[in-house]
């Protein structure tokens, strides 16, 4: 029962989210917290792993939370449920149509669909932040800030930020992830 769930869980979650992994990290997480399959710091680590590791975000979440719940078949029916979706779209649409994007309604469709996706970004981006260095989760929880993730944070940004102005050109993701696990470690031992 529990692979039915995880591959027409994912199956949806593949379905109806446009722009990418990141786009469906707040449906994945309101998901996974919904079925108590992780808990919200579990989570946000598995968001951690997922980035670092190669592949797409989305495929490499449905991977990690199949196999956290029933294993490595788990990890196959979360995957393939999360792929099929824009598997069978692109499939299609290399198939039959040519020169979609020449049609008016599909521009329009896809100049809706945009801000909804920069929207579920920031939303995440923002309960992730929340979460992290404020500790809410819900709606009246205590207060108990996180001084270590918001100095990470700073650093990190800080970096960034700096690296691109004076540099002109943007800091490797890579060593930014790398960078904050340091860090982590740093301000642990401290």
């Amino acid at each position: 029962m529990i692979y039915l769930t995880l591959f027409l869980t994912f199956l949806k979650i593949g379905a109806v989210s446009f722009g990418g992994g990141y786009g469906m990290i707040s449906l994945i997480r309101e998901t996974v917290l919904e079925n108590a399959w992780l808990t919200e710091e579990e989570f946000l680590n598995f968001i951690a792993v997922a980035e670092s590791t190669p592949g797409p975000l989305a495929v490499n979440m449905a991977t990690f939370i199949g196999s956290s719940q029933v294993g490595f078949l788990g990890a196959l029916v979360a995957t393939l449920g999360v792929i099929l979706p824009s598997f069978v779209i692109i499939l299609i649409i290399a198939a039959l149509i040519k020169n979609l994007l020449k049609y008016a309604g599909v521009k329009s469709v896809l100049s809706g669909i945009r801000p909804t996706i920069v929207g579920l970004i920031l939303s995440t981006a923002l309960t992730m932040f929340v979460t992290q260095i404020f500790g809410f989760t819900s709606v009246g929880d205590t207060f108990s800030f996180d001084w270590r993730a918001l100095a990470i944070f700073l650093i990190v940004a800080a970096v960034a930020v700096l690296w691109r102005v004076f540099k002109k050109r943007q800091f490797s993701p890579i060593l930014l992830i790398l960078l904050s696990g340091a860090l982590g470690i740093l301000v642990n031992v401290i």
